[in-house]
């Protein structure tokens, strides 16, 4: 069992930057593999980034390479999604999300724990 708490939401100017931190509980962590995904109103869930548990290799949905990076520390158990050149489109509620597989995916199906989210709204 893993549970997840996201921070670091919040307004902002386009342009600017913020970073989101995840937290999760649960001695397994280092075993999962972590999702960002994001809600604007009136849409679905979308992918943002993913990292297996080796962390060897990122992926990130194209509208965020160059602007966004994902990390983790197994040790702190937490991951942060660095979000830098932020735009209105942008503005969502952001959620991190466990795979307990470990191999982490652009669907949303495939996470079995997911976070309460956090508000981003980037303002023009």
């Amino acid at each position: 069992q893993v549970q997840l708490v996201e921070s670091g939401g919040g307004l902002v100017q386009a342009g600017g930057s913020l970073r989101l931190s995840c937290a999760a509980s649960g001695r397994a962590f280092s075993t999962y593999a972590m999702g960002w995904f994001r809600q604007a109103p009136g849409k679905g869930r979308d992918f943002v980034a993913a990292r297996s548990w080796t962390g060897g290799s990122t992926y990130y949905v194209d509208s965020v390479k160059g602007r966004f990076t994902m990390s983790r520390d197994n040790a702190k158990n937490k991951v942060y999604l660095q979000m830098n050149s932020l735009s209105p489109e942008d503005t969502a509620v952001y959620y991190c999300a466990a795979d307990s597989y470990g191999l982490g995916s652009d669907r949303w199906e495939v996470y079995g724990y997911w976070g309460q989210g956090t508000q981003v709204t980037v303002s023009s």
